[in-house]
């Protein structure tokens, strides 16, 4: 079993204050506000790690699956967009939707679609919203 972890601290009101999140190991870490959040400013967002997570997920989820099919990948490339809105007038991840372009030797068009609507349903991070955020995917095959 493995245990990832991060940390945030946020100062200050709802509006006017300040955030910063990293993670345990290091690699990544950012302030965020209100304004990036819900206003648009530029700046990281919560819901940009749920979609960092969501791509890189998938895109492992995918490569595994193309290799036991028997047709390994040469590239994986995912974008993930998450989402958020008032809902019932709570702010509400609603949406992950999900482009996915990938170099397979050996598969149509077909089949790689196929291949990334398993990775969608059957990755952890998909798994762990399912039921609460519509997960759409769109996947090409690249020649």
């Amino acid at each position: 079993m493995t245990t990832s972890r991060a940390s945030a601290v946020w100062e200050g009101k709802l509006k006017d204050g300040t955030g910063t999140f990293r993670s345990a190991s290091g690699a990544f870490g950012a302030p965020y506000s209100f304004q990036t959040r819900f206003e648009g400013a530029k700046g990281a967002t919560p819901e940009e790690l749920i979609a960092a997570a969501q791509a890189s997920c998938l895109a492992m989820a995918l490569s595994a699956n193309l290799e036991k099919a028997g047709t390994p990948p040469i590239r994986i490339e995912a974008d993930a967009a998450c989402t958020i809105e008032p809902v019932n007038g709570a702010p509400t991840i609603t949406t992950m939707a999900i482009t996915v372009r990938g170099k397979v030797a050996g598969l149509d068009q077909a089949g790689f679609v196929q291949a990334a609507e398993t990775a969608r349903d059957t990755c952890p991070v998909s798994r762990a919203l399912k039921g609460n955020v519509q997960i759409t995917v769109r996947a090409t095959l690249e020649p």
